[in-house]
């Protein structure tokens, strides 16, 4: 009952942060996270494309891929499985990439940058890894690495769950964002370590 009662939560945190990207239709465009960008920069077109291109297909990425974990869909559809999928792996390409760009102008300065890059790059690697080991039929390794995967994708979850508590904690946004850049990934892919450490080839990692 109790791990139900997580894989649902977790499930409902992915859908909701996977539609954060659509409040952008209906609130000031310059809300969120761009209320503390310099007008150069919301004003770049290259920098604006970048930055909607990986919300929008980061947030497709969150909001389908927590389905790929579900054995009895999976097993029952495999066709579904795999065209999620490709859907899965090309938003993941896009958003992974442009992030690297945007992540650069990260507030918060290098340090943020830093930690953002890291995360881009982390997402891309086990991403393509994931997508390498399915192409040569290698199963097991496929779904171990979807598993850290989709831990860097979900740092769209823990950033959100952290930041509030950091900003109160330092009392300042910017020492926040510092730390959060890190923070949102960095415990996820020690989540990620334990769940593959304790995953054999016989076991699941949730069933539903």
């Amino acid at each position: 009952m109790k791990n139900k009662a997580l894989w649902v939560l977790f499930a409902v945190l992915c859908l909701g942060v996977g539609l954060y990207p659509s409040s952008y239709l209906f609130t000031d465009p310059n809300s969120g996270f761009r209320a503390r960008k310099g007008l150069e920069l919301l004003t770049n077109p290259v920098w604006n494309v970048a930055f909607y291109t990986h919300l929008a297909l980061g947030g497709l990425a969150l909001f389908v891929g927590w389905t790929q974990f579900v054995a009895r869909l999976r097993l029952r559809f495999p066709g579904v499985h795999r065209f999620i999928g490709k859907v899965y792996v090309g938003a993941v390409l896009v958003s992974g990439l442009t992030g690297l760009g945007i992540g650069l102008f990260a507030t918060g300065g290098l340090i943020a940058a830093a930690g953002f890059v890291s995360l881009g790059g982390v997402w891309l690697y086990t991403t393509a890894s994931a997508y390498w080991h399915i192409k040569n039929q290698r199963i097991e390794e496929h779904r171990l690495m979807m598993v850290y995967s989709y831990a860097a994708c979900f740092a769209a979850v823990t950033l959100r769950l952290w930041l509030p508590f950091l900003v109160r904690g330092t009392g300042d946004f910017i020492s926040a964002y510092r730390i959060v850049a890190w923070l949102c990934w960095v415990p996820n892919m020690g989540v990620a370590y334990l769940l593959t450490r304790r995953q054999s080839p016989s076991r699941e990692l949730a069933s539903s």
